[in-house]
């Protein structure tokens, strides 16, 4: 009887960025645990963290918003990886839910938001659910991002080199749709048809590499011109963990 080969799962890659190298060790030793991780560097700073993601370009990398470097230069190394469209997905680690942090962390580039104050059970599942190629966001954190797009002058959409991604009338259908407007309400809102609302959401969706509105509205937020944001006043309620497919 010929003998079926047994494949063992490659583990996926995954580099720790965080503050101090104990916090990395400690970090890094409980996600040797889980057999389906493979932790292949440690960093806590900005250049070794960078470093890093050129070396393995991992499945995901874990970084914390606060680096030696200094507050927040966490989200700035993200925001280079990004810029050079590595296939890593990234993960922020915050010490609390705080708005523009979060919406930093997204349109930096991060794939998800992990707070430090939360059970450390949710974490494996945050990172399998990224790389499975969801968004891991709760629904306070996800009202962030959607109120940061509540003014039409704030959704300005560029590539890497600062080209907007849209004409004008994409953009206006884009921040309606980030409004939570459907086809027919955009319809009205424009003078259009449903017909040519559609045939706009189709151009947008070709153009920006996503397939539904979800995906839009991180995509925008992924995407928008820092010189067109509008701050916004605290407030929210607390909600629970959804996976955005994207």
């Amino acid at each position: 009887m010929a003998r079926i080969a047994q494949h063992a799962l490659v583990p996926e890659r995954i580099i720790v960025a965080e503050r101090s190298s104990m916090q990395c060790e400690l970090l890094a030793r409980a996600l040797r645990a889980e057999h389906e991780f493979e932790i292949v560097g440690t960093a806590s700073n900005s250049k070794d963290t960078l470093r890093l993601f050129h070396e393995f370009e991992p499945g995901v990398a874990i970084v914390s918003a606060d680096l030696q470097d200094g507050p927040s230069i966490g989200l700035e190394v993200i925001a280079q990886v990004h810029a050079k469209n590595f296939r890593t997905r990234t993960v922020v680690l915050l010490d609390r839910s705080d708005r523009q942090l979060v919406v930093a962390a997204f349109r930096n580039g991060a794939r998800g938001v992990f707070f430090r104050e939360q059970p450390y059970e949710m974490f494996p599942k945050c990172l399998r659910t990224v790389l499975q190629g969801q968004v891991w966001v709760n629904t306070t954190e996800m009202n962030y991002l959607l109120e940061a797009l509540t003014s039409p002058q704030s959704l300005h959409l560029v590539d890497g080199h600062g080209k907007s991604v849209l004409t004008h009338r994409e953009s206006e259908v884009t921040y309606l749709v980030t409004e939570g407007l459907s086809n027919r309400e955009i319809a009205l809102k424009l003078d259009l048809s449903e017909h040519t609302v559609k045939n706009y959401l189709f151009r947008i969706f070709d153009k920006t590499g996503v397939s539904s509105r979800v995906a839009l509205v991180l995509y925008a937020m992924s995407r928008q011109n820092p010189a067109h944001r509008t701050p916004r006043a605290d407030g929210g309620k607390e909600g629970h963990f959804v996976e955005l497919v994207v």
